[in-house]
């Protein structure tokens, strides 16, 4: 199944944080939610807001920001584009 996002949307893919620290292994409960993910589908924008992000741009975004989808076994999230803090070049 595709998923296009519409207008001002952004679908992100979460990039996983660190599994180990000094060599323990910090269980998933214990975990930070990331915040840092790969754009992989991107809305038309709106008539007020041009879309500025574009697939596979790498950014940082809110930790509360979006909404959880669940697509053929991979989480991703569903944001505004205004929830995305930074691109990291």
């Amino acid at each position: 199944m595709t998923i296009k996002p519409l207008a001002d949307r952004v679908l992100i893919l979460p990039i996983e944080a660190e599994q180990t620290v000094g060599g323990i292994i910090i269980p998933d409960t214990a975990k930070e939610k990331p915040q840092r993910g790969k754009v992989v589908a991107v809305g038309n924008g709106t008539k007020d807001e041009d879309m500025i992000l574009k697939v596979g741009d790498e950014v940082f975004y809110g930790k509360y920001a979006g909404t959880e989808i669940e697509n053929e076994g991979e989480k991703y999230l569903m944001m505004r584009q205004s929830d995305v803090l930074a691109i990291v070049e």
